[in-house]
């Protein structure tokens, strides 16, 4: 008996409660805080935009170099660099309140009451979909790993944040935390909503001819496809011992590499670094996945989910 034929694939998916068009999403700090990708992108064809992490005052970031390549991948040590919330809903909110797709806006501070006051004032806005709380940042003095290795202070964060935000809350964990296993634990205690697995791990890269680091920061974030398969690891482990939403990413550059970490058990993938590569990355990944759904007669991007066979 012959399959029926699949016209058109349901790519929706949910996400700790958030509902998403499909599983599609541009991760933050690679995609800008509003406008800079919309000339390569339709915005509207997004399961979700996670903007570039906003502070609660202005951050001059680190001194340069700031980015350098590596062997698949890229070192960055950008270090928060933004104009404050303020900011960012008078400038940034109007341009998305021009679009349909969810709106994750990453947070970040060097206290447990920036987070709150962040939270707090976000909250206000409607636009705002959910809040991506950044506490594994590798390239800041305060905050950032510091965070990401003390549990009981990350759970202070998520809880605080919790209070003061109405919508779901994920939370961005690091391979840079001491115990990741046991952090999830402890921000799932808090009341996250889900997590968004993994962020950058710190590395350094030197020049040979002037025998100096590479960044100005001396260390930076490792990114790109020199760690998928790390993310995919920490994926399957966390997915194995929790019951929890994940938004998972780590060096995904194709429909392929998205179809690694759903098949593994991610709600949603993450694209970064491939953004710098192919602007237009994220259309394509869309379109690859429609068409792999259609060809193995698969209804739903759902039906793939979670089912790693081992």
């Amino acid at each position: 008996m012959k399959k029926k034929k699949i016209s058109k694939p349901d790519l929706r998916v949910t996400v700790g409660g958030l509902r998403l068009q499909n599983p599609i999403i541009v991760a933050s700090g690679t995609f800008g805080s509003s406008d800079e990708y919309a000339n390569f992108v339709d915005l509207d064809r997004l399961g979700a935009v996670i903007t570039k992490s906003i502070t609660l005052n202005a951050r001059a970031g680190n001194k340069s170099p700031r980015i350098c390549e590596t062997a698949s991948g890229m070192l960055n040590a950008i270090g928060l660099e933004n104009k404050g919330v303020e900011y960012f809903l008078k400038t940034n909110i109007p341009f998305f309140k021009k679009y349909t797709t969810k709106l994750i806006v990453s947070i970040a501070g060097s206290t447990v009451h920036e987070y709150e006051r962040l939270a707090h004032l976000l909250n206000r806005e409607r636009r705002v979909d959910a809040l991506e709380v950044n506490i594994s940042c590798p390239n800041v003095k305060k905050g950032g790993i510091a965070f990401v290795r003390d549990v009981h202070q990350s759970r202070s964060i998520v809880e605080q944040v919790k209070k003061e935000f109405a919508r779901p809350v994920f939370v961005k964990i690091s391979p840079e935390a001491r115990d990741v296993e046991k952090l999830v634990h402890e921000v799932m205690k808090a009341g996250c909503d889900g997590i968004s697995l993994i962020n950058t791990i710190k590395g350094m890269a030197v020049d040979s001819k002037t025998r100096r680091p590479q960044l100005g920061n001396i260390t930076g974030g490792l990114s790109g496809p020199a760690i998928k398969p790390i993310a995919i690891r920490y994926l399957y482990e966390i997915k194995q011992r929790f019951n929890i939403p994940v938004i998972a990413g780590g060096g995904i550059m194709n429909a392929n590499d998205a179809l690694e970490f759903l098949i593994v058990g991610a709600d949603a993938v993450s694209l970064g670094t491939a953004n710098f590569v192919n602007p237009q990355v994220s259309m394509e990944v869309i379109e690859e996945l429609t068409k792999y759904l259609k060809e193995e007669k698969i209804k739903s991007v759902r039906d793939i989910i979670g089912t790693l066979t081992v």
